[in-house]
């Protein structure tokens, strides 16, 4: 038998929360946010009015990619350019190696998602998506386990 710790809809909802909350301090800069679990599945999603529509599909890119690679975006992106490859060398239409993309990790090393913000900056976007992480308290709180059984 197997555990596996899984986010929760609620703890993303709280750090959707903080992070809305902050982007709408200037409500003339509108954000997308993504929220996926470990394999790059969308959890929670918002966007702000008047949000265009690549910086929509640019969040949820940034968060998948956060969780696959299990790294920040930023660091992806520097990796890649160093390395010469892109997103294309992957075959995978999902990813995005942008700043902007963090993964959700608990303390003990276990990734749990990935948490995209576009729309602002690069380093605004990261900013906005660490505060979502400081939002779930992680390193506080123990996320839902679920069980798998052995085959």
């Amino acid at each position: 038998m197997y555990d596996k710790a899984v986010l929760g809809v609620e703890e993303a909802l709280q750090a959707m929360m903080a992070m809305l909350q902050q982007a709408n301090k200037e409500p003339d800069r509108p954000v997308a946010i993504a929220i996926t679990d470990d394999d790059g599945n969308l959890v929670a999603y918002a966007r702000m009015d008047r949000c265009r529509t690549l910086p929509q599909q640019v969040a949820i890119k940034k968060a998948y990619t956060a969780a696959i690679f299990r790294s920040d975006t930023g660091a992806l992106a520097t990796r890649m350019k160093e390395q010469g490859r892109g997103a294309a060398d992957f075959a995978d239409p999902r990813l995005m190696f942008l700043q902007g993309g963090v993964p959700i990790q608990r303390p003990d090393g276990t990734v749990l998602g990935g948490i995209g913000v576009s729309g602002l900056q690069a380093a605004e976007d990261e900013a906005i998506a660490r505060l979502g992480l400081q939002a779930m308290n992680l390193g506080q709180a123990a996320p839902r386990r679920r069980a798998r059984r052995a085959r």
